[in-house]
């Protein structure tokens, strides 16, 4: 098995154990077996890692094999897009992460206040976020291609399920699903409400940026 078919077929695992283990049927199950929901997040948890691990793996050690697709760096203005891009992934990821969201595995309040006015999957978003713009930047062969494409179809899959399954379970959910955006930017008023109410999160996913940008060539590559 190729490098680019073995890193699809985790992105398959990782995916289909995220949906199988959070499902209505099964998770009541799973939580009953282990006893309290703090060890189903273990298992949950342990089995992510196992996963993914292994998939960045197994993408840094195959890195430019594969048939070569193509690359788009060289388009006027791309690289400055890419810079904002990244910006805006990091602050979404940080805001969301000190405010947990009512769709997460384990749910915040269901209160829509901050990022949560540009998407309520920040954290998702912004990992879906960053694997296209690095589709858009790199030199893509198909292991690129497998690896960074599996971020924007997982983010698409697992939102939709998480919103599914808390629509199913959880009136209070309802509401906060109806008032904010699935996909980010959608509503370009949402961003400077986000700025107003949560703006030191997003400012160190700013600073988070550009201190990557500043070690990315000696960590990973120009």
């Amino acid at each position: 098995m190729t490098a680019a078919l073995l890193i699809a077929a985790l992105w398959i695992a990782f995916a289909g154990s995220h949906m199988v283990l959070s499902s209505r049927s099964l998770r009541p199950k799973v939580i009953a077996a282990l006893g309290d929901d703090f060890r189903f997040q273990g298992l949950y948890s342990l089995i992510a890692l196992g996963i993914f691990v292994p998939l960045v793996t197994i993408y840094f050690r195959h890195k430019h094999e594969g048939p070569y697709v193509g690359r788009l760096i060289e388009t006027p203005g791309l690289r400055w897009l890419m810079f904002i891009g990244m910006g805006a992934t990091f602050a979404m990821a940080v805001a969301g992460l000190l405010r947990p969201s009512p769709a997460a595995v384990v749910p915040g309040a269901a209160e829509v206040r901050g990022i949560y006015h540009v998407t309520r999957h920040p954290v998702l978003m912004a990992l879906g976020l960053y694997g296209l713009l690095h589709l858009c930047v790199a030199a893509i062969n198909a292991t690129e291609l497998a690896f960074f494409a599996g971020f924007p179809l997982f983010v698409l899959i697992g939102a939709r399920h998480q919103d599914q399954r808390k629509l199913a379970s959880s009136p209070d959910f309802k509401r906060f699903y109806e008032a904010t955006p699935f996909l980010p930017f959608a509503r370009p008023s949402g961003v400077l409400t986000a700025l107003r109410e949560q703006p030191f999160p997003i400012a160190i996913g700013v600073a988070l940026t550009v201190a990557l940008r500043w070690f990315h060539p000696v960590l990973f590559g120009p």
